[in-house]
């Protein structure tokens, strides 16, 4: 009976190796928003990594993260290292290309609780008095998050969080909007 139950474990564990070994070698997690603000205004919430404490949700997980920045003050070369709880893990980003105002593109390096290298990317378009503004992030998808992707969906995991920053950069670029045209 022992010998039965093992052997089914075995074929089961095999074939949920298997069918992870087929999923795809790289993943894209994207969201975007229509913020009624222009693009120059909301670049540098983006491209000044000092900003990203008033919009990105990820600075929310652990208030007493520690937060180092080097290189430019912003745009293309600043960079940003942080170590916090297990929620925010350890990890460093760096501006590698900044179009201004249409395009910045971060290398992502997660250090901890997880190793991981991908790639961060917001595209700023111009649509009339609004701005589409996207977040995606790419990269590769190593063995290990091959089999946890079969019970977790990183576009349902990072979707959310990037909503949420979007939303919370639309309610600070509308705003500064709105001040400044009443202070015009």
């Amino acid at each position: 009976m022992f010998v039965t139950i093992a052997v089914v474990a075995v074929v089961l564990l095999l074939g949920l190796l298997a069918f992870a070994a087929t999923k795809p070698n790289t993943f894209e997690v994207k969201r975007a928003q229509s913020i009624q603000a222009p693009a120059d205004r909301i670049f540098p919430l983006i491209a000044d990594f000092h900003n990203w404490a008033s919009w990105s949700p990820y600075e929310k997980l652990d208030p007493t993260m520690t937060k180092t920045f080097s290189g430019a003050p912003s745009g293309k070369g600043a960079i940003y290292n942080w170590a916090g709880n297990s929620k925010a893990g350890e990890g460093r980003m760096e501006i590698v290309e900044a179009a201004t105002p249409s395009k910045i593109r971060i290398k992502l390096d997660f250090l901890k609780p997880f190793e991981g290298h991908n790639t961060a990317e917001f595209t700023l378009e111009a649509n009339g008095t609004a701005t589409n503004v996207t977040w995606a992030m790419y990269g590769p998808v190593p063995f290990m998050m091959k089999v946890m992707s079969i019970f977790f969906r990183m576009d349902k995991m990072l979707g959310k969080e990037f909503a949420a920053g979007l939303a919370n950069l639309k309610a600070i670029a509308e705003k500064s909007q709105s001040f400044s045209a009443k202070g015009a």
